[in-house]
């Protein structure tokens, strides 16, 4: 297998590229655009066929070229929310790849459709559990969908299993769910109704 991490210093977004090395087939998880020239060179470079792209979360109409841009790496563009030229995915979907698979799942919160990705012991889980750190969107859209998806997706894992954020603070993107459900700032040790108020009180995008 190869795997790889991209990380945008100047806004924290992090890509993820894994792929089956012996069949030469590859996944990105959460690509941006303006990376279209380093993601075609590292295709290139081991001779793969990308097989998806695919997106926990999108904010397409902040980043009105992005999903244009997607579109000239010539594979299917996966997420939660349908929209033209995009394949819509649903809870419980598996996609292939070389003899690797994908799993799917529904965990709205950050947006609306949020979806998270999972993989052998890991799960890329997007602004899942980075609440505050999206530069396009530094609250959730649906905090009680948040907590849900959270505590009922994530949480319920084996302590073991490594979460890959979708944007990372001091370039770490990578922790343990144990790590999560012990030490979490908004998740850990607080009820519903504390977390719901701990997000209420996040500075807004125009208190920044």
């Amino acid at each position: 297998m190869y795997f790889r991490i991209l990380h945008d210093e100047s806004t924290g977004e992090v890509s993820y590229l894994l792929a089956d090395a012996d069949a030469r087939e590859a996944v990105l998880i959460d690509p941006r655009g303006r990376d279209l020239p380093l993601l075609q060179s590292l295709l290139a470079e081991r001779e793969l066929r990308l097989r998806w792209v695919l997106r926990t979360h999108q904010h397409d109409t902040l980043a009105p070229d992005q999903h244009a841009q997607l579109a000239r790496l010539a594979a299917p563009i996966v997420q939660g929310k349908a929209a033209p030229g995009v394949h819509g995915a649903a809870h419980g979907d598996m996609l292939p790849f070389g003899d690797e698979v994908i799993g799917v799942l529904a965990t709205p919160g950050h947006t609306a459709s949020c979806l998270s990705f999972t993989w052998r012991d890991r799960m890329f889980c997007g602004g899942l559990l980075a609440v505050d750190a999206c530069p396009y969107q530094p609250t959730p859209a649906v905090p009680e969908a948040l907590w849900d998806s959270v505590r009922q997706q994530v949480f319920p894992l084996p302590d073991e299993t490594l979460l890959f954020a979708g944007h990372g603070r001091r370039a770490r993107a990578v922790s343990t769910v144990l790590e999560q459900r012990r030490w979490h700032p908004l998740f850990a040790g607080l009820s519903r109704d504390e977390f719901l108020a701990r997000v209420a009180a996040l500075p807004s995008t125009h208190e920044r």
